[in-house]
């Protein structure tokens, strides 16, 4: 699937739910169905800066592809990071870098994070465009 199509999927999965409750709790499901993230990579080089939880990203380049694994200290974080992760995982540093998340916007879901939360998206965004940028650079 592509990038654009994976949003459409989002929006449309946030569009069944009647209120921010329920898709607070859909965010935090996703989550919780992350892939686990080996504990070797649970380190300091791998967290994301700028994020008031804990977050760690690592990469992996595999047939041309950023595969991503991640995991958060704090539940709604680490939903967050799935959703990221759905959209971004499995795609060539282009098509990241190519791709603006403009699910976030349609979906409401920074207007629904405290100041500190749309941060940390932000900087989760940006960290994996920066490990998009770094692949591409080396591979390229």
């Amino acid at each position: 699937m592509t990038i654009k199509e994976i949003q459409e999927e989002i929006i449309e999965d946030f569009d069944l739910f009647e209120d921010w409750m329920q898709r607070y709790e859909f965010i935090i499901e996703m989550g919780k169905s992350l892939p686990k993230i080996s504990e070797a990579n649970k380190t300091d080089d791998n967290l994301i800066k700028g994020c008031q939880s804990k977050v760690w990203l690592h990469t992996d380049y595999k047939d041309g592809k950023l595969v991503f694994s991640a995991d958060s200290d704090a539940i709604l974080t680490k939903g967050i990071i799935a959703l990221l992760l759905k959209v971004f995982n499995d795609q060539t540093p282009d098509e990241i870098l190519g791709a603006e998340p403009y699910f976030i916007d349609e979906i409401g879901l920074k207007e629904h994070l405290s100041p500190t939360r749309a941060n940390g998206l932000l900087s989760m965004v940006k960290q994996i465009k920066l490990l998009a940028l770094m692949y591409k650079s080396k591979k390229g």
